[in-house]
């Protein structure tokens, strides 16, 4: 399988954004929008609160809904988490997990994102698993050992055999929310390592394994990115809060 057999996916973090009214707006536009050009699999991931406001705009519709992170224990005297089952009830098909404001603001770890993985795994959720590096770990040229470190906790922790069944993001820390993305060069060149990494571990889950680039995606960069070989989509921050914006995007790809 090449990079063309794989089919291309935009996912949209909301983040902590919006209100019932924004959210219906915004997804009624992006639908609209969609439906006008070649589309390729999108999921929309808004705040825990308006997932089933959202689910309700999405019913019959070819886009998916996504949570942004799930608690790494299934039930329990938890107090403010929610499970990956709950949010599988409320329509959800996929989850944001080890996001680098995660790791960074409630400092998970990889072994945390390792479990929250295996969870949403047993919950039937299909994980968007991001990895990236510091501005520091790059000008220290450790990226690739920090990505490479990364996903290796996650892989260890759900076993080879549910490797093909997850989606990984490649976000390096200093573009997200900055306004200056990583080069197509600099992207290409993780994304290379994170599938040979893959490919060491399961050569046909290497092939099949969607990696997103995230950091700073726009409508501008968006297609020089998806050109690559090693690039099969895009997780987007605040583009996607912009519906025309977002949906230029996922046409790009």
């Amino acid at each position: 399988m090449n990079a063309s057999a794989r089919q291309s996916i935009v996912i949209g973090n909301w983040k902590m954004h919006g209100d019932p009214e924004s959210a219906r707006l915004l997804v009624q536009e992006v639908t609209y929008g969609l439906a006008l050009g070649d589309a390729p699999e999108v999921v929309l991931c808004p705040p825990f609160v308006f997932l089933q406001h959202t689910q309700k705009f999405l019913e019959r519709l070819p886009v998916h809904l996504g949570a942004q992170n799930i608690c790494e224990f299934e039930n329990g005297a938890y107090t403010g988490e929610v499970s990956a089952d709950m949010v599988r009830q409320m329509g959800c098909s996929h989850v944001i997990v080890g996001h680098s404001e995660r790791r960074q603001y409630w400092q998970e770890t990889d072994e945390l994102v390792g479990r929250k993985t295996q969870v949403a795994l047993r919950a039937g959720l299909i994980p968007v698993v991001c990895i990236g590096e510091t501005l520091t770990e790059r000008e220290s040229e450790a990226t690739r050992q920090v990505v490479e470190r990364q996903l290796d906790t996650v892989l260890k922790t759900i076993g080879e055999a549910r490797a093909s069944d997850i989606l990984i993001a490649y976000e390096p820390v200093w573009a997200i929310g900055s306004g200056h993305a990583a080069t197509p060069e600099q992207a290409q060149q993780v994304h290379g390592w994170i599938r040979a990494q893959m490919r060491a571990v399961d050569a046909q889950a290497a092939e099949q394994c969607r990696i997103l680039y995230g950091g700073s995606v726009n409508s501008e960069n968006a297609a020089s990115f998806m050109d690559l070989p090693d690039i099969d989509g895009c997780l987007v921050g605040g583009a996607s809060l912009k519906a025309e914006e977002f949906v230029k995007i996922c046409l790009a790809t």
